[in-house]
Parts: structure tokens; sequence; C-alpha cells
């Protein structure tokens, strides 16, 4: 395996982009320094491509990192006598110096890459092109022929391709609109799997690993681990690590409400529908009861009043709601 390493001249604006990377994942961050770091990055378009920059070297030493770990469990594993005890991990703790010096892929290995219950973004999120925040909706106009539409809590980043635009989902959904007419079909990458499309509206969600794509017009294929599938209007595929499903008929309506500001529920269990609720709403709704969790809600929920979706819980289930720090909300 060979570990890649960085050692370009000194660059102080990248040198501070990576103090902030840095200080983002071996810390515990405040609310306070995410907003100090959006007022560091909105100084100029120069200090955000120092942060991009920063939190792409970040992101690919990982990837070698990771490499190194496995490669280090596996010699342990042969060279360890039976019962001998495993040597001591190196400690979490990097510096602005080992980044600088190419050591920050053995260091990374033993970093918190996954934020926990999504307090921050991650450190792929980092590098997107396009981050939108919890219970941001955003449109953009890639080219004259592609819109490009963001949900909440949604990262992509464009990847350089040949007569062909290349968008990653990282993390989120967003929905594509494409109406070209003679160049190569726009494809989007995600977990593993392509999309492509020329003259079609699709929506692709990417959400722990697993990948859902939906048809709402015209024709996209979606190819995973060599299969290869073609969708129609109203069809949904979804893929993961454990391969790509059946085709299923969907309810478009239902899976593109989020692009007219709702959320709709047919039949859904609530705890499935709190999930959903907890990627818009501000703070985070725990269900305690095991019976409530089970309860079907059908329903249409607005995104900008979903403050009053607790409320709508209690009246409908007789649940009983406990308010604490921090937006945490206990339903029984």
């Amino acid at each position: 395996m060979t570990v890649p390493t960085w050692t370009p001249e000194f660059d102080p604006l990248l040198d501070e982009a990576l103090d902030w990377v840095i200080r983002l994942k071996t810390g515990a961050p405040l609310r306070s320094d995410l907003d100090a770091l959006r007022h560091w990055r909105e100084q100029s378009a120069a200090h955000d491509e120092a942060f991009k920059t920063a939190a792409r070297l970040f992101r690919q030493a990982g990837v070698a990192a990771r490499e190194l770990a496995h490669e280090q469990e596996d010699q342990r594993a042969t060279r360890a006598p039976r019962g001998a005890s495993s040597p001591q991990l190196p400690s979490r703790s990097v510096t602005r110096r080992l980044v600088l010096s190419g050591s920050i892929a053995a260091a990374a290995a033993y970093m918190v890459v996954h934020p926990p219950f999504g307090l921050w973004p991650s450190i792929s999120e980092f590098s997107a092109d396009y981050r939108t925040t919890k219970g941001e909706h955003r449109k953009v106009m890639l080219t004259p022929d592609i819109a490009l539409e963001l949900s909440t809590q949604t990262s992509v980043a464009l990847r350089p391709a040949p007569d062909q635009l290349r968008i990653e989902l990282i993390a989120g959904e967003a929905s594509v609109t494409a109406r070209l007419a003679s160049q190569k079909p726009v494809e989007l990458v995600a977990a593993g799997g392509r999309v492509s499309a020329s003259q079609a509206d699709f929506n692709a969600r990417c959400l722990d690993g697993v990948v859902a794509v939906t048809c709402l017009d015209g024709s996209v294929t979606v190819a995973q681990d060599g299969r290869v599938v073609q969708l129609r209007a109203s069809e949904q595929v979804s893929y993961s690590a454990a391969g790509l499903q059946a085709v299923i008929p969907v309810d478009t309506a239902q899976v593109s409400a989020w692009r007219t500001g709702l959320l709709i529920f047919r039949d859904r269990p609530l705890a499935s529908v709190v999930e959903e609720v907890n990627r818009y709403r501000s703070g985070k709704i725990i269900i305690t009861n095991d019976d409530l969790k089970r309860r079907l809600v059908n329903g249409t929920f607005q995104l900008d009043r979903l403050e009053n979706f607790v409320a709508q819980v209690e009246q409908l289930f007789g649940a009983r709601a406990v308010s604490l720090p921090a937006g945490v909300v206990l339903l029984s």
C-alpha cells in the first residue's frame, strides 16, 4: 500500500484551514466554534477554497489510514502468539505539524471521523461544493440544462469528467432535472453506485450507506456492482453494500413532497416518521414507548411548521411529551 504524502510550499490560508479541520475533528466543537468557522470561511472565496482543500486532504488521508489500520491489524493477528495482549493504540491527538509532514494518514486511523447524532458535518461533507444545513432547502442551476435541488442536511460535490457533468451525493437527499439533447448524460454517484439520465427528473437519497433512487419522470439508469436496471416514472430501486434490490412502484408525490415544503406519510410507523422529522426539525425527538413506535401515521406535515409536530402526536395518539435541554423531547 502506498500512503500519499503532501509537501507543498507554505500556504498561510491552507495552514489556518488545516487548523480548523483538526480542531473540529479532535475536540468537542461548540456552537460558537461552528459560528466562528463560518465567519472565517465567509471572509473571501480564497478562505472557503482553502477550507475545502484542507478537508479533501483530510478525507483522502483517511482512506489511506483505514488501509494502513487493516494491514496493521492483519499483521498483529498473524504475528502475535495466542493469548498475547494487543499493542497499545497511539493517541488520537494530531497536530498541524503531522498533517504538513505527511504523517496524517497514520494518525487519522485512530480519530473520530463520524460526528455523533449529526451534530456537525462529517469530514466528507466538509469537501462538498454545495451543502445544506438542517431544515435548509436549496436550488442550483448547474448548467442551462441541468438543475439540482438539495433537501435538508445534504452534501454534494462536482467531479470533473470529459464532456460530462458528474455529481457526487456525499450524504442526504437531492433531485436532478436533466434536459440534455446530444451531450453525454448527467451522472450522479453515491455510495458505490451510479445514476445516469439525459431526459429525466429523479430523486436520490443516500443515508447510512443505503441509496434509494426514484424516477419521477422520464427514464433513469442505475448501476451498482456490475448490475444495471432501467427505471421509468414512479419506479424506485435501492442499493447498499448488500447489492442492488428489486425495482418497486412508489408514490412519487410522497417521495418528492419535500420539494414543495411538505412531508407526506401513508401507513408509516411513528418511529419511521419521527426519524424523518428529526432530519428537518431542530433538536431531537426520541420515542421511549415501543407500542407508540408502532402506531401508524397517515398525514401531511408542513416543513415550516414542524415545531407543532410534538403537540400533534400528543393529540393524535394520547402521547406524553417531556422536553429536555438542547431541544430533546421524549415521547411516551
